[in-house]
């Protein structure tokens, strides 16, 4: 039994026909249906089975230009709208970039989300990262890494303010007096910022959630703050206990410079994991899995994630001295830092690390048999270095069915981890609070906060 009172918590992380870079070449995979719905059903179905809190798709708004590389994505929202219809209870996080998208579409297109889903909705905060996806949206660069986390601030803000302005009671709907709503309780927002402006109201009620979960990904200086100020789960890449332990205590610790208690958020590092019913399958598994990936796609990705062209330096050799390539960086700076800390402490040479990147995209890697999974995921929690596990699946669709079927189980019988839904939104499954208005919010950020339209 769980020496934690609580239970943890379970994203179902959906990433094209699985996280391992070369899953989509394994003969089991799904790569044929990754644009088909009917694989997204059954994945949400299977993750709704295993009582997942949440299924979380990612989003990239750029196409990769490598014949080798999996790209192209389904608009999560659109996704996840069309996926509420076949489940009842699964939490449903759509991943939403705050530097190429306005505040009031967000705002819509999520609190929509949350009302289809009977409030199951969750919000994943990005920033973005690259330069292609400036260039898709008429800009010439992308924002400064500091910057984009600035105007994230800004954004998320307009979004609450918009969420606030439908009062519970402002829809009357009275036949009989023929009154829809009360106008004078509808709130106009009136928001100029430096970066945003709305005057709202918003056109889609307060939705049943309040605020739909909202979710940040950041672990770099800037993402641990605005995560302790708004994040309610944190999604983070962590490769060692102590290293998440350490992360745990920072963010955590930041929660009272806002006002807010411990168990206001949760935090789920991702863990991709190769399992079998013995290690030597599970390592065979893994085995495969990296063969598959050529030097070229390795050295490629290396170079593109440290901005430092390693085409010409050889592959068995470890790194070359590479100028602060995190301050280079106006990506994700936490997860180039993490490369370098990699490449230094396990010293391996530029194919090792360039592989290690793209068996899981810098987060835990875990190769080894159903028990040994549930052994790390029972450590790691009761240790405090998280509150539960974004699981990646390195193979779509069947390593989620693998982990549904083998270890779920275990952590059931373990008291770790829930045999069924006790609730029907996305905060009551993460034993969040329902948010009143102006939750999130800062005094003295508008110009002016009106009282009726």
């Amino acid at each position: 039994m769980a020496t934690r009172k609580e239970q943890l918590h379970l994203g179902a992380f959906i990433y094209f026909t699985g996280h391992h870079h070369a899953g989509w070449l394994h003969p089991e995979s799904g790569a044929e249906d990754m644009f088909s719905f009917d694989m997204y059903r059954q994945l949400a179905q299977t993750a709704e089975r295993g009582k997942f809190d949440m299924m979380f798709l990612a989003d990239l708004l750029y196409a990769t230009p490598y014949d080798q590389a999996t790209t192209g994505m389904l608009d999560p929202l659109t996704l996840l709208s069309a996926l509420s219809a076949v489940t009842s209870k699964l939490g449903l996080t759509a991943t939403v970039s705050t530097t190429y998208n306005e505040p009031y579409n967000v705002a819509r297109k999520i609190s929509s989300l949350d009302h289809i889903s009977e409030g199951r909705a969750g919000w994943n905060i990005v920033t973005s990262q690259l330069d292609i996806e400036a260039h898709n949206y008429g800009k010439e660069k992308h924002p400064e890494h500091g910057l984009r986390y600035e105007m994230a601030r800004e954004f998320v803000e307009v979004v609450t303010r918009l969420w606030d302005s439908w009062p519970e009671d402002a829809l009357v709907r009275n036949r009989e007096t023929g009154q829809f709503i009360d106008a004078s309780k509808l709130q106009t927002v009136d928001y100029k910022g430096q970066w945003f402006s709305s005057k709202g109201p918003l056109n889609v009620p307060r939705s049943p959630q309040g605020y739909p979960v909202l979710i940040q990904a950041g672990s770099s200086g800037p993402g641990q703050d605005f995560a302790a100020s708004f994040g309610e789960v944190i999604f983070t890449a962590q490769q060692s206990l102590s290293a998440a332990k350490a992360f745990y205590e920072s963010v955590k610790s930041k929660l009272s410079n806002y006002g807010r208690s411990q168990d206001s958020q949760k935090i789920m590092p991702g863990l991709s994991p190769i399992i079998a019913a013995t290690e030597e399958e599970a390592q065979r598994k893994y085995k495969q899995l990296q063969e598959l990936i050529s030097p070229e796609a390795a050295v490629a990705t290396l170079s593109g994630m440290l901005q430092f062209d390693l085409s010409s330096y050889p592959v068995d050799q470890p790194l070359p001295d590479i100028p602060d390539p995190v301050a280079a960086s106006n990506g994700m700076k936490s997860r180039v830092q993490l490369i370098m800390d990699i490449a230094r402490q396990e010293q391996l040479s530029i194919l090792q690390l360039g592989r290690r990147m793209l068996e899981s995209r810098g987060h835990l890697q875990f190769v080894g048999t159903y028990e040994q999974l549930a052994d790390l995921i029972q450590l790691w929690f009761e240790e405090y270095a998280c509150d539960g596990f974004n699981i990646m699946p390195p193979v779509l669709p069947g390593n989620l069915n693998e982990f549904v079927d083998h270890v779920i189980p275990i952590l059931q019988a373990r008291g770790l981890f829930r045999t069924e839904y006790t609730g029907n939104t996305l905060r009551e499954h993460l034993g969040l609070v329902r948010p009143e208005p102006g939750h999130f919010q800062t005094e003295g950020k508008t110009e002016q906060v009106g009282s009726g339209i």
